[in-house]
């Protein structure tokens, strides 16, 4: 059940809030600013004590919305109108360092059966860790309160992006997708010493290796799935594969029927920009059957190989044709082992520009075109 929207300001004992922010579309929460210091005339009266909340309990957690309950005594239970929620996230040093800075929020809303549904993408990241305690108050005849003590601190982390949300990605994507260019292959940058590393150590067999942390806060592929990185975009001028890099003057080129065709499937994982005007889209190849695919199937929206704005495969005079979108920076992850041996090595003449590297690199949170309107 969602929580009914409160229609008075109020303050907190130990959490006042100095400004209710209105028509705030939570169907169930206002939202306040706080700083933590008791004004001396803070609205709340000091009443009979109202029950402490015991033994919460986060549920039903997504990336934008959890539900909370909590025990309390029943001699008062009766009294209580109101409860207050104090949500604050846990910084690391993994942070984004350009996000819109998190401040505490107390949440507020009129008692209601538990759990209580609370539901945000103001405030609620995807994949983001928070503390949250909650408060008991009773609403008096000159609306003052009487309030409880804090519950206890527990903490909880806000689930990925499920499939609904990487589809309104994914419909962004093709807006911005653009004509498709044939190509006929895909290449992989990196230094000479992890080719000789894996010629010595995987038997020539490039690994799959857990994805990083880069594009969007909220995809179940970073940090999770395991793949080998690869583009497909070439250089507008040339039509080769660009020669600069920022990952190593050595290239491993695949022909594209070795990774992409009829026996494997094709997913979408992530759309973003990092504070520049190009996008970024991320897709997932995954041999069928496979331990990836099946990750790929319970996770990402899988796309159509035949048919879809980003990146094709068909048939034409019995060959297998390929085309990927101009308009977006195209990057494939592959999710089994490729031999060496399927492919050819080059070695890039252009720069090594280590600040076009996008190991890591956090998505822009303001930009219009690839944000939806949960998480950021």
């Amino acid at each position: 059940m969602e929580v009914p929207r409160l229609q008075h300001a109020f303050s907190s004992p130990t959490g006042p809030c100095e400004e209710v922010i209105k028509n705030l579309s939570l169907e169930a929460i206002q939202l306040c600013d706080w700083d933590g210091n008791k004004p001396q005339d803070s609205g709340i009266a000091e009443m009979e004590e109202l029950p402490v909340p015991r033994n919460s309990k986060i549920s039903n957690i997504t990336c934008d919305s959890f539900k909370i309950s909590w025990e309390t005594d029943s001699k008062s239970k009766d009294r209580i109108t109101h409860c207050f929620t104090d949500l604050n996230k846990k910084e690391n040093k993994y942070s984004n360092k350009f996000k819109h800075k998190d401040v505490p929020t107390n949440l507020v809303a009129k008692a209601v059966p538990l759990p209580m549904t609370v539901r945000g993408h103001w405030f609620l990241s995807p994949r983001t860790k928070y503390t949250v305690a909650v408060q008991t108050a009773s609403n008096q005849v000159d609306d003052d309160y009487a309030v409880s003590e804090w519950s206890e601190i527990i903490e909880f982390c806000t689930a990925d992006y499920s499939k609904v949300h990487l589809t309104q990605h994914l419909e962004k994507a093709k807006v911005i997708a653009g004509h498709m260019l044939k190509f006929s292959g895909f290449y992989r940058k990196q230094h000479k010493e992890y080719f000789a590393y894996i010629r010595e150590h995987h038997g020539n067999a490039m690994q799959p290796s857990v994805k990083d942390d880069s594009g969007s806060h909220g995809p179940p592929i970073s940090e999770k799935l395991e793949t080998i990185f690869f583009s497909c975009s070439p250089e507008f001028n040339t039509g080769k594969p660009p020669q600069d890099s920022p990952y190593g003057r050595h290239r491993f080129e695949i022909a594209a029927e070795k990774l992409f065709n009829p026996n494997n499937n094709l997913y979408f994982g992530d759309l973003y920009c990092m504070y520049t005007a190009y996008h970024y889209v991320i897709l997932v190849i995954a041999p069928v059957g496979s331990p990836g695919d099946e990750f790929c199937k319970q996770h990402l929206p899988q796309l159509n190989s035949k048919d879809n704005k980003i990146l094709t495969c068909t048939e034409e005079d019995g060959m297998l044709v390929y085309h990927h979108a101009q308009d977006v920076i195209l990057e494939v992850i592959y999710t089994d082992p490729v031999d060496l041996s399927l492919g050819t090595m080059a070695e890039n003449t252009g720069h090594q520009l280590m600040s076009l590297s996008i190991a890591n690199a956090k998505k822009d949170p303001s930009c219009k075109t690839c944000n939806i309107s949960v998480g950021h």
